[in-house]
């Protein structure tokens, strides 16, 4: 199915979501954020979707950054409009219960690289370059390029990224901690489907909770982390799927989880 500059495909718990906008190198619409926020209101509660990887049409570029033909044409209010619309729409991303996967089939640049950092997970095609180039252009990231990049990678290589605006292939990025992995040409769906899939066979409510564990505790000092941890644990341990884990650990079988 499609809908606002966005093919959507499902498979085994995983959904693939396809920015539709090859002539204009996926950039970031009007069109295209409704969509995407449409798309995160739609599966927020679906249990069958563990697992979402968010890619690009073609092979020249995952996301290229705002569209600045369209962006030339908008009045003040609807460039801070269009600004609230992104930074929800990124915030969902990280707020939904599925893990998310960013599949970079080519370039990623400013709010593309963006858009990646949002995701849990980032796999990027031998080949394709990544930077926030922004600084080159009067402004700086704020997409939230500037608050995820240091978590992402520290803040002494995201201020080399970020203050110089230079870009980074798939090897340094893979070197600094910006994607997980690499996928030869011709491979990345393949790659990122797999990683996908390894996430998608695991309990919902545990993929849910583990991101909540990891995001909600980065910043807190040891003590609070652990206990929101603890907090994030204690509810799995009331859920059927954890029932079910143990009755299929004992049975030698794999389980068969459903999200409750």
């Amino acid at each position: 199915m499609s809908g606002r500059e966005w093919a959507v495909e499902r498979q085994e718990g995983v959904e693939i979501w396809t920015i539709d906008g090859e002539a204009r190198r996926n950039a970031l619409s009007r069109a295209m954020i409704r969509g995407l926020l449409e798309n995160l209101a739609r599966v927020r509660d679906d249990r069958a979707v563990r697992c979402v990887v968010l890619t690009g049409k073609g092979d020249k570029a995952f996301c290229a950054g705002a569209d600045l033909k369209e962006r030339a044409g908008m009045s003040a209010d609807e460039v801070h409009h269009f600004h609230r619309s992104l930074r929800d729409a990124f915030r969902g991303i990280e707020s939904a219960p599925q893990a998310f996967l960013a599949a970079m089939n080519g370039a990623a640049l400013g709010g593309g690289l963006e858009l990646a950092l949002a995701c849990d997970l980032r796999v990027v095609v031998d080949g394709a370059e990544m930077g926030l180039p922004e600084v080159g252009l009067g402004i700086i990231p704020g997409g939230g390029g500037t608050v995820r990049l240091p978590r992402a990678i520290g803040v002494a290589r995201a201020k080399d990224l970020i203050l110089t605006g230079r870009r980074v292939g798939a090897a340094e990025a893979l070197a600094m901690g910006l994607v997980s992995r690499v996928a030869p040409s011709g491979t990345l769906r393949d790659v990122a489907l797999e990683l996908a899939g390894l996430v998608a066979r695991n309990a919902p409510v545990s993929i849910r909770q583990a991101k909540r564990a990891i995001d909600g505790g980065l910043h807190l000092d040891l003590d609070a982390a652990l206990a929101h941890e603890n907090a994030m644990y204690q509810d799995c341990l009331t859920t059927k799927d954890r029932v079910e884990a143990l009755r299929a650990f004992a049975e030698k079988r794999m389980p068969v989880f459903t999200g409750e």
